[in-house]
């Protein structure tokens, strides 16, 4: 075997920076070589012209002018809402819970019902580009064993898990198990599928995480064991997956619902073991490295000092956030607390399946923060939340997430000739005279117009998955 080299318009966040230094960090090479190893990993990236001489007999895939970037990372997606975007039900989250989404998850009961959503999301996952993802699961088996199945035959990465349920109003029923029953699907769950490609978690596409769809569908009896669950886990590189801080509408919102079921200070006490009354500590704490907080719109300053204390990392959710009046994450105050932040289109409450459209909303939210809240978004920035912040959420950013010799290879290649929007305005956009500028004008273009038809290939450890 030898190597491989991909040329193309490469972009990409090298390194190891926070997203405040995305932006020095930002690499773009416009006749780049991408070289792969026979082992599908990053032996060297750089200019064509400047390719190394033990490269030039390695085989060549010529993309050009096409971009080449790492594979996104979609670190919170709905399997069970796979047929469910944008479902109308009036309302804000609880009532289009209630009304939408908890019907149409209990479809998912139906084993066959489960097989031809576990294709549909996997194909919708590759048409995206979304190369690694945390999926919220079903509750169902049966359709859990079909997504792992399905994911496993395709050769794309993710981390997923039942969603657990031991609460909730009479349309959840389905979806709701006793508290035994919760643990005991969860424990088959991880022994069955947590790293079972591979055997070993530091090389597994498959891993398992434990999730409680929110506080509010679980009890402190539901928290106590999965806390004991997730202590004896930790070491296995089990994930923990969840919502938190989502729709605060005064009186009926989620986050005031959750403080007062629980009487605690705060929603992240209800995952960080302290969930009885008066925030006291009830339990083990669900926080670490290896758990992302969908959504985090309404944080405390002491919730996200919390969070980046553990490593615990958020999935950001503009579109959904919209679609649902939830608000918006404040983008200063959540960058400077420290905690790292990822991209998830929360298909289901989103509409989106592409990433860069999660990118593309949060650059106009956050824009439109008032007063000096206001802030442009970088074009690095959006970058780094699709793709290297993900692979951090993750805790695998030492396997993927840019092109960094000796990174497993996982990248997607954007053709704009397959969409007339996005290549008008790469071609024909004005550009700066400043190098650096153009630069970054050419992402942004990249990025706010990217469509999945010019999403043309995707490849996993330098394998190419089938559309």
């Amino acid at each position: 075997m030898t190597h491989h080299i991909h040329r193309g318009r490469i972009f990409h966040i090298a390194g190891q920076p926070v997203v405040t230094g995305a932006r020095e960090a930002l690499v773009f090479v416009d006749d780049g070589a991408l070289v792969l190893d026979p082992d599908g990993l990053v032996a060297w990236c750089g200019e064509h012209s400047q390719l190394p001489t033990e490269y030039e007999s390695a085989t060549v895939t010529d993309h050009r002018p096409a971009f080449v970037l790492p594979g996104f990372v979609d670190t919170h997606i709905h399997f069970p809402q796979t047929y469910a975007g944008d479902s109308y039900g009036g309302g804000q989250l609880l009532e289009w819970l209630e009304r939408c989404i908890f019907p149409s998850e209990s479809k998912f009961e139906d084993p066959e019902f489960g097989r031809a959503a576990a294709v549909e999301f996997t194909n919708q996952r590759v048409r995206a580009g979304t190369t690694a993802a945390m999926v919220f699961g079903s509750a169902f088996p049966a359709a859990q064993d079909a997504l792992f199945e399905e994911t496993r035959r395709r050769g794309l990465r993710i981390v997923s898990g039942r969603g657990i349920q031991t609460r909730g109003p009479d349309s959840a029923g389905p979806l709701c198990t006793s508290e035994q029953a919760a643990l005991d699907l969860t424990a088959a769950e991880v022994e069955k599928w947590h790293a079972a490609d591979t055997g070993d978690v530091d090389t597994a596409l498959l891993h398992v995480a434990l999730v409680p769809r929110f506080s509010l569908s679980v009890t402190t009896e539901t928290l106590a064991g999965l806390g004991d669950m997730y202590s004896d886990l930790r070491g296995r590189g089990v994930y923990v997956h969840t919502h938190l801080n989502e729709n605060n509408r005064p009186g009926t919102g989620e986050v005031d619902a959750t403080k007062a079921d629980y009487q605690v200070d705060s929603y992240l006490d209800t995952y960080d073991g302290k969930f009885l009354p008066g925030s006291r500590i009830g339990g083990e704490t669900l926080l670490g490295r290896r758990t992302i907080m969908a959504h985090a719109v309404h944080c405390q300053d002491g919730e996200l000092a919390r969070m980046a204390e553990t490593g615990t990392s958020i999935s950001h959710c503009p579109v959904s956030q919209l679609f649902l009046g939830s608000g918006t994450m404040p983008w200063k105050r959540t960058v400077a607390s420290g905690v790292n932040i990822s991209l998830g289109t929360d298909h289901g409450g989103g509409d989106e399946w592409l990433i860069s459209r999660v990118a593309n909303d949060a650059f106009k939210v956050h824009i439109t923060e008032p007063g000096d809240d206001g802030v442009s978004m970088h074009p690095a920035e959006m970058l780094f939340v699709a793709t290297l912040g993900g692979a951090r959420a993750l805790d695998m950013e030492n396997r993927f997430g840019n092109f960094d010799v000796g990174k497993e290879a996982d990248f997607v290649v954007i053709d704009p000739e397959r969409w007339p929007a996005l290549n008008n305005a790469v071609t024909h956009g004005a550009r700066a005279d400043d190098a650096e500028m153009a630069r970054d004008q050419t992402l942004f273009a990249l990025l706010m117009q990217l469509r999945e038809p010019a999403v043309a290939h995707v490849y996993v450890q330098g394998r190419k998955i089938d559309a």
